[in-house]
């Protein structure tokens, strides 16, 4: 099944699908990273934006926030999430704003969406046109050399009579540019079990390979993959936050 299939026919699922997620602590950690780096500003735009759940939390803190992802489902729950939110039906790795964002974020380690290196410079392009001098670009990443693919994420969830079963887990194999998120998905009514198994290709790059790519458009740091603390990264993990300001 198609990466666009997958999501398409699932998107009523999504949020139960995401629902251990901290969003709030998500978006909290880099309002904050917003307010050390930033230009003051409160125009936000968020990159796969999904069903909305960062775009709400960030008009909560006052931001005139948007969206934008490739799946109108998600951008029809994301709009009836954030009724005063403007969404968009387009491509993170090459996209046009009307009115400059001072801050672009870019959650769930949906820059690795970015499917190859190419895409993946246009992503970091198109974002530097979009802000304004000083606006700020935040996204957490995973380090390609770190990943375990052994290790999967698991989480279980009753809605409406089913049970659902979700894991997700990288997997790279240790050379190249290109790595990929395994989801599988049961859900479970009764004595009938549907499944669903897709695997996303998504890039794949060292942090030093990123911090390459981001130098020449931004002034870069990089934090632990930790949302209640500000930590700078010791290049230990293999998770990371990218706090990227426009030069």
């Amino acid at each position: 099944m198609t990466t666009n299939a997958l999501y398409t026919d699932l998107s009523g699922y999504y949020d139960l699908m995401c629902a251990d997620i901290d969003y709030q602590a998500q978006s909290n950690c880099v309002r904050r990273l917003h307010q050390i780096f930033g230009n003051n500003g409160k125009k936000h735009l968020d990159l796969a934006c999904g069903t909305g759940p960062h775009v709400q939390h960030f008009i909560d803190f006052g931001y005139l926030s948007s969206g934008l992802d490739i799946n109108q489902p998600m951008l029809d729950l994301a709009q009836q999430r954030c009724p005063t939110g403007h969404f968009s039906l387009q491509d993170m790795c090459n996209f046009q704003v009307d009115d400059a964002p001072d801050l672009i974020t870019c959650f769930l380690y949906s820059i690795h969406y970015s499917s190859d290196i190419t895409q993946l410079k246009s992503c970091i392009a198109s974002t530097h046109r979009a802000l304004p001098s000083g606006g700020v670009f935040c996204f957490n990443t995973v380090d390609k050399n770190k990943i375990d693919s052994s290790a999967f994420v698991r989480h279980t969830a009753e809605h409406h009579g089913s049970h659902f079963a979700f894991s997700s887990g990288w997997r790279y194999s240790g050379h190249g540019k290109q790595q990929s998120l395994r989801l599988k998905i049961e859900k479970t009514t009764g004595l009938h079990t549907e499944t669903w198994q897709d695997e996303h290709p998504m890039v794949a790059v060292t942090f030093d390979e990123l911090q390459q790519l981001l130098q020449p458009y931004f002034e870069v740091h990089v934090f632990e993959h930790d949302y209640e603390k500000l930590i700078p990264s010791d290049g230990a993990s293999g998770n990371a936050i990218f706090c990227c300001v426009k030069i």
